[in-house]
């Protein structure tokens, strides 16, 4: 440990249905920490644990750090219990979707993922609310959302499995007609799909949103016009960037969006079903998390 000499104490809130199974994370946790002078504590998600159930949990607990063991959707979880407190966050990824990992630099590694948790520094980001949701990540509506469900409901997962879902939503997904209204400004555009983009990239590493930044003023919309099949593929499989011509992106603050049809709607790789009206609002300096 050097010289640092703060005993902290740490809750580690464990998704056991994450990950692949060849790792249990509570037994690696707690080994981890017997010869250090930090105390862990390890909470295991029962199936559907209730947003009150936990928040109890976590204020009971009074640790000094609460750390989220799992994917996209038990981070989104945590920072929701966590929302505009100054208890730092950590992370550890273990999820089939480590996208906000990804995002934050943190290792994959349980060991240096766990090194972080102890020695890290936490830094304030902004999060996006849309529709009444929190977005740490990216939410998008349109095709990207189509195949998150599409995806969700196929047997096989994987490159084909994939492939045969963006085949099949390409012949029967129509593109949007969209009304955006950002500031003073509104637009209206045909569109594949629109993202509302808190971080820089899909967990595949693809940029989608190279200006963005967690912790400035700004969230970003994106409006992708055009959509193949490759770039679908590459949006998914590969961190090859999408054809610049077909796409356009605003800073903001606040988004409303108006689609003439009702359009597939995610948030933070969760199918959240169709909807014909976004807003999405800012709330900055949101949540702190150890980087």
């Amino acid at each position: 440990m050097g010289e640092k000499s703060v005993q902290l104490k740490l809750l580690f809130i464990v998704n056991p249905g994450s990950g692949n199974g060849e790792i249990n994370f509570a037994d690696a946790i707690s080994a981890y920490f017997e010869s250090l002078p930090h105390t862990a504590e390890i909470y295991e998600l029962p199936l559907n644990c209730s947003f009150e159930k936990l928040k109890e949990i976590i204020a009971s607990a009074n640790a000094d750090r609460v750390i989220a063991v799992g994917g996209d959707g038990t981070v989104k979880l945590i920072a929701e219990c966590l929302l505009q407190t100054d208890t730092p966050m950590g992370i550890i990824p273990a999820g089939s979707a480590n996208g906000m990992a990804k995002e934050l630099g943190i290792p994959t590694t349980i060991k240096e993922s766990l090194d972080m948790t102890v020695n890290g520094q936490p830094k304030k980001i902004h999060v996006i609310m849309v529709n009444g949701e929190l977005c740490i990540h990216l939410a998008d509506i349109g095709f990207n959302a189509y195949l998150v469900k599409k995806f969700n409901d196929l047997p096989q997962r994987g490159m084909w499995g994939y492939t045969k879902a963006a085949w099949k939503a390409l012949w029967s997904h129509h593109k949007m007609e969209v009304l955006i209204k950002v500031k003073d400004k509104t637009i209206r555009s045909e569109a594949a799909m629109v993202v509302i983009a808190n971080a820089t990239m899909y967990g595949t590493g693809v940029k989608i949103n190279p200006d963005g930044k967690l912790d400035d003023d700004f969230f970003e919309v994106i409006l992708v016009k055009e959509y193949s099949v490759m770039e679908i593929l590459k949006l998914r499989f590969t961190n090859l960037t999408l054809n610049p011509k077909n796409i356009e992106a605003f800073q903001i603050t606040s988004l409303n969006i108006k689609t003439k049809h009702k359009a597939h709607f995610q948030v933070d790789g969760e199918y959240m079903g169709k909807v014909s009206r976004i807003e999405a609002n800012i709330i900055p300096a949101a949540i702190n998390v150890i980087v």
